[in-house]
């Protein structure tokens, strides 16, 4: 059985299944994230939604480009969680079904294109402390854990 982090799901509303892909980036002791500005400030691991026909890797690759405008290389999976969300962007209750990998951060080729996103650069204690959802501060934090 995978993992439910945060909320459960509110009584009575109909949720859609949506796959996602995020990245654990390590980089020179500290961690690549991303900002979501709107409509509140919320950090979290960068990543985002499958699209018809992409594989998870593939998403991973668009997504880090997309969030941040990094390339990266050798992603690993750590392993998945799922969680129970208003997606106000798409105007959808969402079970979110979200897959969690470590990969090396190799260049940054361009600044954020996604709306309203800024790369952030943090330490893993101060990453655990803004995250702005369980499961990201669940993996980061086993992550740091697993580091000697």
């Amino acid at each position: 059985m995978m993992r439910r982090v945060g909320k459960p799901p509110v009584p009575g509303k109909t949720y859609r299944s949506r796959p996602g892909v995020y990245a654990i980036l390590p980089l020179k002791g500290r961690f690549l994230l991303t900002a979501q500005l709107r409509p509140e400030v919320d950090v979290q691991l960068p990543g985002g939604g499958v699209d018809l026909g992409e594989s998870p890797l593939q998403t991973l690759h668009r997504e880090i480009m997309e969030e941040i405008g990094w390339t990266i290389a050798r992603p690993r999976r750590l392993g998945a969680f799922r969680r129970f969300a208003y997606m106000p962007e798409y105007d959808m209750w969402a079970e979110k079904i979200c897959q969690v990998y470590v990969a090396h951060p190799v260049h940054q080729v361009a600044p954020p294109i996604e709306p309203d996103h800024a790369t952030v650069v943090m330490s893993g204690e101060e990453a655990i402390s803004v995250l702005g959802n369980d499961g990201d501060r669940f993996f980061l934090d086993r992550f740091l854990a697993m580091r000697p």
